[in-house]
């Protein structure tokens, strides 16, 4: 019975030792064994000293000869909390920004700096004072983009002996002090106000501009119309006079016509007809023509022609009575 109860326990003992080498050699063959991601990469250490970067993929480790240390390749940030800087005109500020960086060489990040992303945010801070240390607030407060390039500029410099690229620097957030953020906001209120002024004087002279722009495109087709007005006008009047023209042109040579047939005679008595009306006219003042000598000599030949014509008549009437007497 003892027999077999010692055996039961030998048996036992074996078996736990059996599990306790089983798991010890789990965790060697785990721990020996790695699957590296893509983005990570594994420093080897032979003995305490560096003797590759191996990743990523399943890495061999050998146990109790070497170690590694995980290096994270992807880009990161560092937030770096608000920091107090005096500006180069003695104003005290508070600025808090970001650091984008990612590791170029995972063996520097590792064997010449203890912590990089610590080291890294404690030399951001002083650079960044440094840096403000030779702006002025206003331009601190205008010129961002150009204090991120200056700080990313020299923080890149400064890491790049730890095998670290410094990609962007961001300022977040600028916090001046109370008594400046008053000035500037009234400072603000009277630059939006002069704006508004400005705006509005500008508006009123383009309205006033496209009104007189407006009065003088109205006074051009004004102009215009009468311009077309008097031409078309003009021109009427002057097809009217063209046709009175020729109606007394026409009329002129049918006068011209009919007075080639009429001899002198019927003239002089024509103009002793207009002699008599004259005359009969009851004004005291009378108007004569140039030709009053030629119408004269003709109404006297006129005249002369007619009593000649009565003498000679009454001559023969004289010898025809003085033949009847004979006769008797």
């Amino acid at each position: 019975m003892n027999g077999n109860l010692e055996q039961a326990l030998s048996a036992g003992g074996q078996g736990i030792v059996l599990v306790i080498v089983v798991l010890a050699i789990f965790m060697l063959l785990r721990s020996a064994i790695r699957a590296v991601k893509e983005y990570d990469r594994l420093v080897i250490f032979f003995i305490g000293r560096f003797k590759t970067v191996r990743g990523p993929g399943l890495i061999y480790v050998i146990p109790f000869l070497e170690s590694a240390i995980k290096v994270d390749m992807r880009e990161k940030i560092i937030d770096i909390p608000s920091q107090t800087a005096i500006t180069k005109d003695n104003a005290s500020i508070g600025i808090d920004f970001l650091v984008y960086y990612r590791i170029t060489d995972p063996e520097q990040s590792v064997t010449k700096v203890g912590d990089v992303v610590d080291a890294t945010g404690k030399i951001a801070t002083t650079t960044l004072r440094a840096v403000i240390g030779d702006i002025v607030l206003d331009d601190v407060l205008s010129r961002r983009d150009q204090i991120n390039d200056v700080l990313r500029v020299k923080l890149d410099e400064t890491t790049e002996r730890w095998g670290m690229k410094i990609t962007t620097v961001e300022i977040r957030e600028i916090e001046p002090p109370r008594a400046i953020q008053d000035a500037m906001n009234r400072q603000m209120s009277a630059e939006r106000d002069r704006r508004a002024e400005v705006t509005l004087a500008e508006g009123e002279r383009e309205a006033a501009i496209a009104r007189a722009e407006g009065s003088k495109q109205s006074a051009i087709l004004e102009a215009e119309g009468q311009k077309q007005s008097q031409i078309l006008k003009a021109e009427g009047e002057r097809e009217a006079q063209l046709l009175t023209a020729e109606g007394y042109a026409k009329a002129l040579t049918a006068i011209h016509e009919r007075a080639r047939a009429v001899d002198g005679k019927t003239m002089a008595l024509q103009y002793m007809e207009m002699l008599q009306k004259v005359g009969s006219s009851p004004s005291t003042k009378f108007v004569l023509p140039m030709e009053l000598t030629s119408i004269a000599q003709n109404f006297v030949s006129t005249m002369g022609m007619s009593a000649g014509a009565a003498l000679s008549n009454g001559g023969e009437s004289v010898d025809a009575r003085e033949a009847e007497a004979v006769a008797e």
